[in-house]
C-alpha cells in the first residue's frame, strides 16, 4: 500500500509542477524528480506483488497499470531534455489512476506462461506503451496545428516543442512502436500454439490491422511526405484498433466472460 500512495502523490505532484511551469512560462526540471520517484514506486509495487504471487500478474487492470508505467517512463526519458515533458500533464495522472485501479481490484494468480510467452507479453506491453505515447503526441500535434492555423496564441503553446520537432518525434515514436508491435506479432505466431482455442483470433486480426495502418502511415511519410492532420488521423485510427485488440479483448474475456 505504501508504494502505491507514494507513487500516486508523486505522480500528481509531477503533473502539478508541469502545470505550474506552463502557467509561468518556465521550463523547470523539478517535475522530473517527482516523476522519476513515482515511476520507481510504481514499478516497486508490481515487483512486490509478483514476488508475493510467485509470478507476473498481467490481467486486465495490472496490464493497464504496466502500460501506463511504460508511458510514464517514456515521458520522463523523452521530456528530460526538451519540452515534451508536458505530456506528463496527461500521462502522470493517468498512471496514478491506473495504479490505484489495479490496487483496488486486487492481484490475481499469475498465468502459467513459459519464457517464450512471457517474452511475447512483455513485447506487447512495450509496444502498446510506446504507441500510446505516439497517440498522445499526435493529439498534441493536432492541437498545435489547429491553434496555429487559427492564429490563436495560447500560453500552453510555449510549453510544446516546435511543430517540426514534435512531428519528427511523433514519427520516431511510431517507428519504434511499429518495430515492437512487429516483434509482438512474430513471437505470437511462433509461440502461441492455437489462436482459436485460446480466444485470440480477433485480437490477432485487430493487432495486424493496426500494424498495417501504422506501416502505411510510415510508408506515406517516407514516400509522400505525409504530415499534419493526415498523420494525426492515421495514428489515432491505428491506435484505436490496437486498444480494441488488447484491452477490449481482455475486458470482454476477463471481466465479462470471466475467462483467463
Amino acid at each position: 500500500m505504501i508504494p502505491v500512495l507514494i507513487a500516486i502523490l508523486l505522480y500528481l505532484a509531477a503533473a502539478g509542477l508541469l502545470v505550474r511551469g506552463i502557467r509561468r512560462g518556465q521550463r523547470a526540471s523539478t517535475w522530473l524528480l517527482a516523476g522519476g520517484g513515482a515511476i520507481l514506486a510504481h514499478a516497486l509495487e508490481h515487483v512486490l506483488a509478483w514476488r508475493a504471487l510467485g509470478g507476473a500478474d498481467m490481467h486486465f487492470f495490472a496490464a493497464i497499470s504496466l502500460v501506463t508505467l511504460g508511458m510514464a517512463a517514456l515521458t520522463a526519458a523523452v521530456g528530460a531534455r526538451g519540452r515534451t515533458g508536458s505530456l506528463g500533464v496527461v500521462v502522470f495522472p493517468l498512471a496514478a489512476l491506473a495504479l490505484l485501479g489495479n490496487h483496488l481490484y486486487g492481484h490475481l494468480p499469475p498465468e502459467p506462461l513459459d519464457w517464450r510467452l512471457q517474452l511475447h507479453a512483455w513485447l506487447a506491453l512495450l509496444a502498446y506503451a510506446t504507441l500510446a505515447v505516439a497517440a498522445l503526441l499526435a493529439g498534441m500535434l493536432w492541437l498545435q496545428d489547429r491553434a496555429l492555423s487559427r492564429r490563436e496564441v495560447h500560453r500552453w503553446l510555449r510549453a510544446l516543442p516546435p511543430l517540426v520537432e514534435l512531428e519528427t518525434l511523433l514519427f520516431r515514436t511510431i517507428g519504434a512502436g511499429f518495430v515492437l508491435l512487429a516483434m509482438t506479432l512474430l513471437t505470437g505466431v511462433l509461440f502461441v500454439e492455437d489462436l482459436l482455442a485460446q480466444h485470440l483470433a480477433h485480437k490477432t486480426v485487430l493487432s495486424v490491422l493496426s500494424w498495417l495502418v501504422f506501416g502505411v502511415l510510415l510508408l506515406g511519410r517516407w514516400r509522400f511526405g505525409w504530415r499534419g492532420r493526415k498523420a494525426v488521423r492515421w495514428t489515432l485510427a491505428a491506435m484505436a484498433l490496437l486498444v480494441l485488440a488488447f484491452f477490449g479483448s481482455k475486458f470482454v474475456l476477463e471481466l465479462v466472460l470471466q475467462r483467463a
